[in-house]
């Protein structure tokens, strides 16, 4: 199991309750101590939650964020992520903002995107996917 980062829609399924992620994210605790997220993944979550109102929930999620690590936008992230932007612009095959922006945390940190959206993070060359859905 390689250092990795988890996307957002990874995250959700841990908060659902998804077996098969709680069971990877568990091992992954075991060999790392802390699994990280964007801060990216942190407001997409955050967002989601505030908007439902879901107060139970979101105090579940500021527990989890405590005891990991959010992983902060920085002008290199920033670079490599539009660089990412701006090549599947001029191939036509643009992801979204948020999706090249985790992206390039994960590049840049040199960490394995686990993502259950890889239909998406399989168009960015240099960066390492799994899926812990499956």
């Amino acid at each position: 199991m390689k250092p990795a980062i988890l996307d957002t829609d990874i995250l959700s399924e841990f908060l659902r309750g998804n077996q098969k992620v709680i069971a990877k994210v568990d091992e992954y605790l075991k060999k790392y101590g802390f699994v990280n997220l964007s801060v990216i993944t942190y407001y997409e979550i955050l967002n989601g939650l505030l908007y439902k109102d879901a107060k139970k929930q979101l105090s579940r999620f500021e527990d989890f964020v405590k005891l990991n690590k959010v992983i902060p936008l920085t002008p290199r992230t920033a670079k490599i992520a539009a660089t990412i932007q701006a090549d599947l612009r001029k191939k036509g095959t643009e992801i979204g903002h948020t999706d090249t922006l985790i992206a390039g945390i994960a590049i840049a940190g040199e960490l394995q995107l686990i993502t259950n959206n890889t239909a998406h993070f399989k168009r960015i060359k240099g960066l390492e996917i799994a899926n812990w859905t499956k």
